[in-house]
């Protein structure tokens, strides 16, 4: 993936080429006097394209269907989830 320096006045005037630019994979960073201000980057597909693309590529399986919810495996004591536990061993 390449990265394009761009300042805004052009920009401006050649927008159509930059687009382009990134549609075709390209990332641009925006400079205001040299100094960058913004960037514009291609989306990247859902989670589901991507997941399709690789059933297709015969690099995954996969039934098409959700995965059904399963019960948590840890439980905690009082009022505290595990989110918190491990945010407070972390520290």
């Amino acid at each position: 993936m390449t990265q394009t320096t761009v300042g805004i006045r052009e920009l401006k005037a050649r927008l159509s080429a930059y687009m382009r630019q990134v549609k075709d994979g390209a990332t641009l960073v925006i400079t205001e006097r040299g100094k960058p201000i913004g960037r514009i980057v291609p989306l990247s597909p859902s989670v589901e394209t991507r997941v399709q693309e690789l059933a297709q590529a015969g690099l995954v399986a996969w039934s098409g269907h959700k995965l059904v919810p399963r019960a948590p495996v840890a439980r905690t004591r009082g009022g505290r989830t595990v989110a918190d536990l491990l945010l407070d061993d972390r520290e």
